[in-house]
């Protein structure tokens, strides 16, 4: 069955900054190479994921009236992605992602968010049909909540799934928001935040899923980097080992990870094991791959290693 999975979330131009280190305050560096320009945001590349791996997708966002909306949204119509969700603004501009990528491939993230901070209550009720026949509802928090929360409502009156990725990490997520989600998905740092819990054995996890049990929500998967991915889901839990490989660049290795487990996963959760397996594989062929969305891979290009 191919899973209709309809994502919430950013789009964003992402600007790649190469350097040696983080610059201290006062420093200044020259780049390892020029930078440069790729289609991103976490909602744009969770997608293009749960597209090439398997899934339908159909997308609700927003980009600005300028040459970077136009780009994202070729690229998304390209990849076989329903747009007919994504807005047009002639009031912002698109969504910026400033990158600053190190040499063993790890980066930080600057993001102004531009056209994604503009959605509304309305752009969900006027895509009501392609939520309640969708599967799957994916979000992150790139976007402004209350179209996020629309969503999720209506997903759950139609007896969706909803995910929630819930980055970059908020302090404290709205009640609402949290009776309304089936699963959660954040890494270590966003355990942690959410929390209020150290997040780094198999046994932190443990208690980071039963903190989030206590919030509201049933089934968690926290994702962990090189040390894998531990689930607690249909109140069976594991850590899942991750692929042992040299990361050239790890820009959407969590967001491949979401959709290639909104793409392979069933809306019982019953395969949760094997999905997870299939996502982890996934994210492993993006980080030995520069670039965000580019990076990501096929369902052929898994199904091979």
């Amino acid at each position: 069955m191919t899973n209709n999975v309809t994502v919430v979330g950013s789009l964003n131009m992402d600007i790649h900054i190469p350097v040696a280190h983080i610059p201290l305050q006062g420093e200044t560096l020259s780049l390892l190479k020029p930078s440069s320009q790729a289609a991103g945001g976490k909602g744009a590349n969770q997608a293009v994921a749960a597209q090439r791996l398997g899934a339908s997708v159909h997308f609700i966002g927003a980009v600005g009236k300028d040459d970077a909306g136009q780009f994202l949204l070729n690229k998304c119509k390209n990849e076989g992605i329903d747009v007919s969700g994504i807005r047009v603004l002639s009031e912002a501009n698109t969504g910026q992602a400033f990158i600053i990528l190190e040499p063993d491939g790890h980066n930080s993230i600057m993001v102004e968010g531009g056209a994604n901070k503009l959605g509304t209550v309305e752009n969900v009720n006027n895509d009501l049909v392609n939520i309640q026949r969708s599967q799957i509802l994916v979000a992150q928090l790139e976007t402004n909540l209350e179209p996020i929360i629309a969503a999720f409502s209506a997903a759950k009156k139609a007896g969706v799934l909803t995910i929630l990725n819930p980055a970059p990490a908020l302090p404290e997520l709205p009640a609402e928001l949290i009776q309304l989600t089936d699963m959660i998905t954040p890494n270590e740092t966003e355990a942690a935040t959410l929390t209020n819990l150290k997040v780094e054995t198999a046994e932190d996890c443990e208690k980071a899923a039963e903190k989030f049990r206590q919030m509201g929500i049933a089934n968690t998967v926290i994702t962990l980097g090189s040390r894998g991915v531990y689930y607690h889901v249909n109140n069976k839990s594991d850590l899942i080992p991750a692929h042992k490989v040299k990361p050239v660049d790890t820009t959407a290795a969590g967001d491949t990870f979401i959709g290639a487990l909104a793409a392979q996963m069933v809306p019982d959760l019953s395969n949760i094991a094997e999905a997870i397996e299939f996502a982890n594989l996934a994210s492993s062929l993006t980080v030995q791959k520069e670039g965000a969305m580019d990076s990501i891979p096929t369902y052929e290009a898994v199904v091979k290693n």
